[in-house]
This record gives C-alpha cells, structure tokens and sequence, in this order.
C-alpha cells in the first residue's frame, strides 16, 4: 500500500475539524466553502483537491466512522454484549465532537437514518425469533426496534452530556441487548 503524504492527510483532518466546528455553529445548509477554507487554513482550491463539495466532506466523514464501528463490530463479534458495547462506547466518548454534533444536536438526519441501518444491519444476527421470548416476532421490526432503542439511547447520552460514564452505558446496553437478543 503506497505512503499517503501526511500533508494530505493533515489537510483532510483540518477539514473535519472545520467542518464539524462550524456545523456546531450554524446550519450546514448555511456553512459555506469559504467557511470551510477559511476555518481549515487552505485555499479553496485545495478543497477541491480533496473533496467535490461540503455534502461530499461530510459524506465521507460520516462513512469514516461508520467503517471504523463497523471494523469494531468484527473485533467484539465474540465478545458479550457487555464487552462489545465497552468497545463501541469508548469510540463514541473518542469521538465526542463527531456524534454529539450528528445525533444530539440534529447536526445531519441524514447520520442518524445511516447510523440506524447500519445497527440494523449489525443486529440482523444478534435477534433470533424462531425461540424463546422473541418466537413469533417479526424479525425486520425487531431488529428495527433494538437498533432504534440503541441510537436512541446513544443520543440521550451525548444529549445529556455524558451524565454516566462510557462503561456504565456500556454495561447498561449490553444487559439491555442480553435480555433482547437472547
């Protein structure tokens, strides 16, 4: 795999940063590139060189942490729900500036609607509904149900600040998907 120049790489973080800074400020409908340009320290050209527009920044902002939950996602695939969600939770805390602008602020529905798939996604294999207190259910709007409760929850989180720490929340959701799931 070839060597990226970290001036690129320094550029590209420059621009998350300013991005998710200024969307903590105003609308993104009203973040303007000379906005971004200005707030990152690079010409608008040099925007360009990276990115089509702001949507196409902020797109790939978004499948950035989407990948990384979901590369977490294959590392606690053996994991209790408890120790799975310790892992998540302590991205999340990592990344507070990211998910408390996407979720708790109504920064982009458009994160939350791609949040929600992808933990639909995740917990299409968790859910068994041929046995025990779940037989019967309809898969699709159970699955749809534990990953709404799981953002909802992670947005009452980054909502109220934090009120508990990452493990605790951690602790709390894994018990709560123990008692869905299984």
């Amino acid at each position: 795999m070839p060597k990226i120049d970290r001036r690129i790489l320094k550029t590209q973080e420059a621009l998350k940063k300013a991005i998710i800074e200024l969307m903590s400020e105003k609308n993104f409908d009203d973040i303007t590139l000379q906005d971004l340009s200005d707030r990152a320290d690079i010409s608008r050209g040099t925007f360009y060189l990276h990115y089509m527009d702001k949507y196409d920044l902020l797109d790939k902002l978004i499948e950035t942490h989407i990948n990384e939950l979901r590369e977490r996602c294959k590392a606690a695939a053996d994991l209790d729900f408890v120790s799975g969600s310790l892992i998540w939770t302590e991205y999340l805390e990592d990344n507070y500036s990211f998910f408390s602008m996407m979720l708790a602020s109504k920064g982009a529905p458009y994160f939350r609607n791609r949040f929600v798939d992808f933990l639909v996604e995740e917990f299409r294999n968790e859910v068994d509904v041929t046995k025990g207190k779940n037989q019967g259910l309809n898969a699709d709007l159970t699955v749809t149900f534990v990953a709404s409760a799981y953002v909802g929850v992670v947005e009452w989180w980054f909502s109220n600040e934090m009120p508990i720490s990452h493990q605790a929340l951690a602790e709390q959701l894994g018990a709560l998907l123990e008692r869905i799931c299984e």
